[in-house]
Formats: C-alpha cells, sequence, structure tokens
C-alpha cells in the first residue's frame, strides 16, 4: 500500500513541481508572488484542449503531443502580456500593488473562461493507456509519461539555468538586478524570459493535468495552484531545485495522508496546508533555501 502510494505521490508531485517552478522564477527575479499562475496552468489545459478538437486528422498521440505543446506556448505568451501589462507598470510601487494587481489578473482570466464554458469538460485520452505490476504495484504508461515529462523539463531546466551565459544571467539579476545591469544584462528581458519560462512550465503541467484526471475546469487551477506555491514554500521559494523537491514531497506526503490515514481523502488538503503553516513557522526559508540577513 505504501508503495503504491509513493507511485501515486510521485505523479502528483511532479504537477506540483512544474506549477512551482513558475512560482519560484518569478519571485526569484522580482521578489513577489504571481497568484495568477494558476490562472496560466488553467489556460494551457484549455488551449490544449481546443487544439487537440482542430487536428483530428492526427493519429491521436501526434495530436495530444502537438496539442500539449501548443498549450505550452499560449502559456508562455499569456505570461509575457501579463508581465507586460500587469506587472511592468508596477515595478516601482509597493510590494502589495502587484500582488492586488496578480489576483485581479488572476479573477479576469479565470471569469473569461467562465464564460466560455461553466462545465466541466472532458479532456481527451489520446494515447492507449497499459498497466503494469512490479512488485505488487500497479503503474500505467500514462503515469510514466507524466513522471517522464516533467523530469525531463526540469532537468532541462537546472542545466539552462546553471550552464548556459542566460542562466548565468538570471542568476545575477535575482542576485542584485542594479549591479546585473550595470554588467550589460537587460533586466527587463531577464524578467521577461523568466514569465515565458514559468508560463511554459504551467502550460504544459496543465495539459498533463487534464489528461492525468481525465477533465479541465476553468476554476481548476485554483487548489493546484495553491498547493504548488505551498511546495515552492517547503523547498524554499526562489530556488528551483528546492521547488522541484518541495513538489515530489508534498505530492508524498498527500497521497500517503490519502492512502494510509481514515477518510484521508478529505483531510489531505488540511494536511497539504498545515505543512505550509509549519514551514512559515518553523522554517521560513524552505527546506533547500538558505537564510540570507538584510544588509545594514
Amino acid at each position: 500500500m505504501i508503495l503504491q502510494q509513493l507511485v501515486n505521490g510521485l505523479t502528483l508531485g511532479s504537477l506540483y513541481a512544474l506549477i512551482a517552478l513558475g512560482y519560484t522564477m518569478v519571485y526569484g527575479v522580482l521578489m513577489m508572488i504571481n497568484f495568477a499562475h494558476s490562472e496560466i496552468f488553467m489556460a494551457g489545459a484549455f488551449v490544449s484542449l481546443l487544439m487537440y478538437g482542430r487536428l483530428g486528422a492526427l493519429a491521436p498521440p501526434e495530436a495530444l503531443s502537438l496539442s500539449i505543446v501548443g498549450g505550452a506556448a499560449a502559456s508562455a505568451i499569456l505570461a509575457l502580456a501579463m508581465e507586460r501589462l500587469a506587472y511592468r507598470p508596477l515595478r516601482r510601487s509597493s510590494r502589495l500593488t502587484p500582488l492586488i494587481s496578480a489576483i485581479g489578473v488572476s479573477l479576469v482570466l479565470q471569469n473569461a473562461v467562465f464564460l466560455y464554458s461553466d462545465q466541466s469538460l472532458a479532456y481527451p485520452q489520446g494515447i492507449a493507456i497499459h498497466q503494469f505490476t512490479i512488485g505488487g504495484v500497479q503503474i500505467n504508461s500514462l503515469q510514466c509519461l507524466i513522471l517522464g515529462v516533467a523530469l525531463s523539463l526540469m532537468i532541462a531546466l537546472h542545466v539552462f539555468v546553471n550552464k548556459t551565459r542566460l542562466g548565468t544571467a538570471i542568476r545575477a539579476t535575482a542576485q542584485d538586478p542594479s549591479t546585473a545591469s550595470l554588467m550589460g544584462i537587460s533586466v527587463n528581458g531577464i524578467i521577461a524570459l523568466c514569465f515565458l519560462i514559468g508560463g511554459a512550465l504551467g502550460g504544459v503541467a496543465g495539459g498533463l493535468n487534464g489528461l492525468y484526471y481525465g477533465s479541465i475546469k476553468y476554476n481548476m487551477g485554483f487548489v493546484p495552484g495553491l498547493k504548488a506555491f505551498t511546495a515552492a514554500v517547503v523547498g524554499g521559494i526562489g530556488n528551483i531545485a528546492g521547488a522541484m523537491w518541495g513538489g515530489f514531497i508534498l505530492g508524498i506526503l498527500e497521497s500517503l495522508a490519502a492512502g494510509l490515514i481514515p477518510n484521508g481523502s478529505e483531510w489531505k488538503d488540511v494536511i497539504s496546508f498545515a505543512i505550509l503553516v509549519g514551514i512559515l513557522l518553523f522554517r521560513p526559508e524552505g527546506l533547500f533555501g538558505t537564510h540570507v540577513p538584510d544588509k545594514v
């Protein structure tokens, strides 16, 4: 039973980790929580569903792959537009102002999709699902696909941020935007790039989430978005590796609670947010973050 819940938790945690990376990248360079990121995740799912319906001439696996890529691209563009229109003009304002703007953008996007459809929409399977039993643990090909795609994207992001010139520019901007600007780095361009990458990862997570659960809805981003934010805080918000590990930790703990505690499925959300409160109280820098004292 425990091993089965670990497998389920890894699948769920990989989705949380992909969404959490969007939160942590934006926070790393702007020190701002983009609460509209959950709607980026939702938009990716809806765009991928619409694209799948237009690609009926292709075989289902190819149509599904292209639709998820298209959803990721649309989410990336939406995140970029969000940064340019809703956040950049407020960058010199108090920290509360962009937070309110983020909540406003979230409500606008959610209600825009609500006008399109206020009901749950079936998300196509697209691929044949095969079941495997390994050591008494049931694993299906969809879980392997979700975990494989998520891990591949996380590794690619880790390599990009730590081994490329643009990645060095991202880390420099996150550490000290003013000095980075003096060194010739386009701070605005780097911030836009972080929104672009985070939006694309959120869009992929939206498509995979629809594929995993079989349906999508206009408010589907609310709870996963909060849990991904929890995962980012658990790992150490602003820490890319921490967001990845935080997603997996939260997914595993949630699955273990749902499977091992009586009526655990009703308590799993409470447990997730109790973890958030505990981290904020006892280790606010997160499990993998480091405490940096303020300069005087």
